[in-house]
């Protein structure tokens, strides 16, 4: 075996808690291995990946890595990623808020704003999530803004937001005691160097987990195509729902792979007169929702009731194969 790629890291700025990760390759076979010296000096090491995947082995290695980094090992050369994320380079003072506000928020207050959420959500007909993110909420419950002005400064508040709900949540804000004011600023010379350094770790494992995940269910799927499983025997196979999986299908159809083998699985059992009605509504409605074609086709009772995931599992699969013969007509004129 060849060694390819070594990097070494330490715990501490004297060297101390020397560790390294590795990639090598021999024969078309990969390997990707941690070494890390204990107090007593004796060398621990663990294989973190074998095999013929070169990508298996990325996304693990990113994983593996920000969980280190996150326990504090510092890389001897920097620069160990190299994804997207970084050359895109996020705004420091926007990161170091979130940081900030996520190891200091106020408990109490932030329940309570995630009432306000979900009250304000149910009455909308919204996710929540689009009333306004966690992070939204710690941010107002750490800092608590007390001016229209003083929330635009949170990153996440644009003007339509503030126009949207800014009243409501300055009401909530309102009296509420706060240890330090806006601007922001003194948030850089209180927050260390070392603490940001850890969460940023923080974020990229839990970013490259959903990664590692994403990845093998999508292996996952293309096998269960190849081999002609259905999406029961990937269920338990994968511990993900129907839904979850049937997602990622239309994601791998978007990415050029085709599901068309396992699609005909699962629709074997829909009579044919009901997915050709079902055709004809995505031509006349379109395909961007689901719930008019739903309607369309059941009738308006059918938002309810023991068939709606099947029915909305099917229309989702139906979808696949509309988008790909639409793709094939927009290519071929």
């Amino acid at each position: 075996m060849q060694t390819v790629f070594m990097n070494r890291l330490a715990k501490n700025e004297k060297g101390e808690g020397l560790a390294e990760v590795w990639i090598g390759e021999g024969e078309g076979i990969w390997k990707l291995g941690w070494k890390e010296a204990g107090k007593d000096g004796e060398v621990q090491e663990s294989l973190w990946y074998e095999g013929g995947s070169w990508n298996e082995m990325l996304h693990i290695y990113r994983h593996g890595l920000a969980v280190k980094l996150g326990e504090g090992f510092r890389p001897l050369i920097d620069g160990m990623f190299h994804d997207e994320e970084e050359q895109k380079g996020k705004s420091q003072p926007v990161q170091r808020l979130y940081c900030y506000s996520e190891l200091n928020y106020n408990e109490e207050f932030y329940n309570e704003l995630c009432a306000w959420r979900r009250k304000k959500a149910a009455a909308e007909r919204k996710a929540p999530y689009f009333i306004a993110t966690n992070r939204l909420l710690r941010l107002i419950s750490t800092f608590v803004p007390l001016t229209l002005d003083e929330l635009l400064q949170l990153p996440g508040v644009g003007d339509s937001k503030a126009a949207e709900y800014g009243a409501e949540l300055l009401e909530i804000t309102a009296g509420r005691e706060r240890s330090q004011g806006f601007p922001l600023d003194w948030v850089q010379d209180l927050l260390d160097e070392q603490t940001y350094a850890t969460w940023i770790y923080k974020q990229k494992e839990q970013k490259y987990r959903q990664d590692l995940d994403k990845y093998r269910t999508k292996q996952l799927l293309l096998r269960g195509v190849q081999e002609g499983k259905r999406l029961e025997q990937l269920e338990q196979e994968s511990g993900l729902t129907r839904r979850e999986l049937v997602e990622t299908l239309e994601q791998l159809e978007k990415d050029g792979y085709d599901a068309e083998t396992l699609i005909a699985v699962e629709l074997h059992e829909m009579p044919e007169t009901e997915q050709e009605e079902v055709w004809s509504a995505f031509e006349e409605l379109g395909d961007a929702l689901l719930k008019p074609v739903l309607q369309r086709v059941y009738g308006q009772e059918a938002a309810s009731g023991p068939l709606l995931e099947l029915r909305y599992e099917r229309l989702r699969l139906i979808r696949i194969r509309f988008r790909r013969e639409a793709e094939s007509r927009r290519n071929a004129g």
